[in-house]
């Protein structure tokens, strides 16, 4: 196999997998449904990632570094900022599945990669404090998490947002009004701290 097929492979697979575990989080993955899926042999999944979990690990750097390279770190417009966030999570409502199939997988371990994500994270913690004129550490990390958790919430929990929003949370003008308050919520969060 060349380099290059290897890497159209890694690639199949990859994306087979996001919609794998997506669905059916690291427990109910089944690995001949990913290789099925990505049009290759089984035993592939084995030899670019050594297991379900190394697959599993894998499919939620790649989307990790898809958010990292998607939403930037804070700048001067906080709601726009937010409003992206926002943005991203409603047209790849799957990340915020993996995240969630990891957090039950993993809960009292250290995720593999989770340094990267930290360093990350800690750039846009200090980001957000020299925005807001806050001290780093927990007081700007605690509004970062709060900002993101805001913007994800609608996604992440799309039956309490229908049982909230109503039949109508699908059209685009309710979209329109869910992301308008989220960006005005997170205006006056940051507003509030700021002062």
């Amino acid at each position: 196999m060349t380099r290059r097929d290897a890497t159209l492979t890694r690639k199949k697979l990859l994306a087979a997998a996001r919609k794998e575990f997506a669905e059916f989080g690291i427990a109910g993955a089944r690995v001949d449904r990913v290789a099925s899926l990505a049009g290759v042999n089984k035993e592939r999944v084995y030899g670019h990632f050594g297991s379900k979990e190394g697959l599993f690990a894998a499919v939620i750097g790649a989307a990790m570094d898809e958010l990292a390279e998607a939403v930037s770190e804070p700048g001067d417009d906080i709601a726009a900022w937010v409003g992206r966030i926002y943005d991203f999570h409603r047209e790849r409502p799957d990340l915020l599945r993996l995240l969630m199939w990891e957090a039950l997988h993993e809960w009292q371990e250290e995720p593999p990669g989770e340094q990267e994500r930290l360093a990350r994270y800690s750039m846009k913690v200090d980001a957000l404090a020299r925005r807001l004129d806050l001290p780093g550490g927990p007081e700007a990390a605690t509004t970062l998490l709060s900002l993101i958790g805001l913007a994800a919430w609608p996604t992440a929990v799309p039956q309490l947002t229908r049982l909230i929003i109503g039949p109508h949370v699908g059209t685009q003008h309710a979209q329109e009004a869910i992301r308008n308050g989220v960006m005005a919520m997170a205006e006056g969060a940051v507003r509030n701290r700021s002062q």
